[in-house]
């Protein structure tokens, strides 16, 4: 099929349907050239075990990165709290007044950014309504002035700072309690004996008399 045949058979069919068949004018080779695409390496489409491997691996990473976020945000969280909290100026009176026998016990709290006073305590109270006034879930911080008689027979009393951390307790609470401890304990002149507890069997009386001889 030469050139002039190719232009007497599109004269023919204009008013046709136009066919989509490209058709080589070499007199040569009369057959449709076919165009294939081109063929695509499989790493372009991945396996559906390779997707999910994938998946789960960019899900681990995001997880990880918001972790180390949310922990280094409490890390801060605990320091700012540590490092600014106060000491309401109650406590101390309140402490003064509990040397001069006034109280038996006072029981502290933290509130906000402050140490504050939650209980008094007054002389005819005894260390189980002490025990009995603390929180069986909230950390605390509380002064006791406890009269006992040593081996000698000899009346005495020491003042005890308790640090009650029960294990029921949350952690933040814990850690917030724990970080500010020294700091409070220092404001208080006159402190003889430190005790620290998380369960009632471990601040029994026998205990805390046996630490104050």
């Amino acid at each position: 099929m030469d050139g002039l045949e190719c232009k007497q058979i599109a004269a023919k069919n204009r008013t046709e349907k136009p066919l989509f068949v490209r058709v080589c004018l070499d007199p040569f080779f009369t057959k449709p050239i076919k165009h294939y695409p081109p063929k695509l390496h499989s790493s372009f489409f991945p396996s559906c075990a390779r997707r999910q491997s994938i998946f789960t691996q960019e899900k681990k990473a995001n997880l990880c990165s918001s972790s180390l976020t949310v922990e280094t945000e409490q890390k801060q969280w605990f320091a700012n709290a540590a490092s600014g909290m106060a000491v309401e100026d109650n406590c101390k009176l309140k402490f003064l007044e509990l040397k001069k026998r006034t109280y038996r016990f006072i029981i502290f709290r933290i509130d906000g950014q402050q140490v504050v006073v939650e209980k008094l305590g007054n002389p005819q109270e005894t260390y189980d309504d002490f025990t009995n006034s603390l929180p069986a879930d909230e950390c605390r911080y509380a002064v006791f002035d406890l009269d006992f008689t040593t081996n000698e027979n000899c009346q005495k009393s020491k003042i005890f700072f308790i640090a009650w951390s029960p294990d029921s307790s949350r952690v933040r609470m814990k850690m917030v309690y724990a970080s500010s401890k020294d700091r409070f304990k220092r404001s208080l002149d006159g402190i003889q004996v430190e005790l620290q507890a998380t369960d009632p069997s471990e601040m029994s009386f026998d205990i805390v008399k046996s630490r104050a001889l």
